[in-house]
């Protein structure tokens, strides 16, 4: 029914924050907004699981802060399992339930954001000494 397709996209583009711009062309929004139509795409075949990469790439912290708090939203309303591949670890520390940080494709460190940044590999590998 095209009416409730309609209606569904709506919705979708109102959870992203981008139902005013539903009459633009996608190559005319900011990289902000591209970032969310990745996501309302993704959010258009009514997922159970959805699979997010480097969704954040590119965002200034603000930008970052507004993306967690929609991908929380999704989480939370509707329940919707997000795996998330992602550098920025402001946004995965904000939004993680649980971690699997690969080093070469090797897992070094999985279990709660707060324990595995504190990981010895994951400090050596990603973060740096000086994050201790």
């Amino acid at each position: 029914d095209v009416t409730a397709a309609m209606r569904y996209a709506h919705e979708v583009l109102w959870r992203l924050d981008l139902f005013d711009k539903r009459a633009q062309l996608a190559r005319s929004l900011t990289l902000p907004d591209r970032k969310r139509l990745e996501v309302a795409r993704a959010l258009a075949t009514e997922p159970k699981l959805l699979l997010l990469d480097e969704v954040m790439a590119g965002l200034r912290p603000t930008e970052t802060d507004r993306m967690v708090e929609i991908l929380r939203k999704l989480n939370s309303e509707s329940g919707l399992t997000i795996l998330l591949i992602e550098h920025v670890m402001r946004a995965v520390m904000s939004v993680a339930t649980r971690v699997l940080v690969l080093h070469h494709g090797a897992a070094i460190a999985e279990g709660p954001p707060e324990a595995v940044v504190r990981e010895p590999a994951v400090v050596q590998s990603y973060l740096g000494a000086e994050a201790l």
